[in-house]
């Protein structure tokens, strides 16, 4: 069995978001990176894949140089390879990103046979666009479901759940299939240290695509109203407390 799970490396969204002067992108000096949400159970379920049925594999990220670190930490899970599409950093749109991705795949694909199961995220942490997975499973000619919590393999198939409201829709595909799966779909592992230092000898093939023409134009970002908590002062002391006791009874508590 060949698996493959593609990744993007986006800010980790606990903290306040920042944007940059020109309000064209979020100010990173300050936020740590991670594996986007959805796609780490991606990585997690193609791990436990391989677990049981053995086979080969692979890791796929678009990005800066540092998004090695997501790749590595993919592979401290257990995935046996990776293939890093280095970028300057400048986002992509999710036509060019699955353009260079299914570029990435058929090359890999012509050298080692196809892939059984590619996964994605249903949408990324930050651009939140649904369309990469989509764009590659047309580009292949392959089945994709989305939005998956479950999915179980059934021979040359794979039994695929989303949840809905007031119960699931169920669908079998056939095998070659692109998957993209939501947060829910597992719990995935923590890497532990021998995993860690397995990571680092693990290879990771860079390749630098070309960027095509963008087809999509960045205006500005906005931060939504509200974001972040508020702090009221009620006062000081024994001067406080009645304005402690109205807010308790606006609260519903008194």
């Amino acid at each position: 069995m060949r698996i493959a799970a593609c990744i993007k490396r986006v800010p980790i969204t606990g903290g306040r978001i920042l944007l940059t002067d020109d309000a064209r992108a979020i100010n990173t000096q300050h936020l740590g990176f991670t594996i986007s949400p959805h796609e780490e159970c991606g990585v997690e379920e193609a791990v436990r894949l391989i677990e049981a049925n053995k086979g080969d594999s692979v890791v796929l990220t678009l990005g800066p140089s540092e998004a090695v670190e997501q790749l590595r930490d993919a592979m401290a899970l257990g995935i046996d390879r990776a293939i890093h599409l280095q970028t300057d950093g400048q986002e992509w749109d999710a036509e060019a990103t699955a353009g260079a991705l299914l570029e990435a795949i058929r090359a890999d694909e012509s050298a080692n046979g196809p892939f059984d199961i590619i996964f994605f995220g249903n949408e990324s942490a930050d651009s939140g666009g649904f369309q990469v997975g989509i764009r590659v499973a047309y580009g292949l000619g392959r089945p994709c479901v989305t939005g998956l919590k479950k999915v179980t393999l059934e021979g040359s198939q794979v039994r695929c759940e989303q949840q809905v409201e007031g119960g699931r829709d169920v669908y079998v595909v056939p095998l070659p299939a692109v998957l993209t799966v939501k947060e829910g779909l597992n719990l995935p592992r923590y890497p532990s240290v021998p995993g860690k230092m397995r990571a680092r000898s693990k290879p990771v093939a860079v390749v630098t695509p070309s960027r095509p023409a963008p087809r999509l134009e960045l205006v500005k970002l906005a931060v939504p109203a509200g974001q972040g908590r508020r702090a009221e002062s009620l006062g000081s002391g024994a001067a406080a407390a009645q304005a402690v006791v109205e807010m308790l009874q606006k609260a519903g508590v008194l």
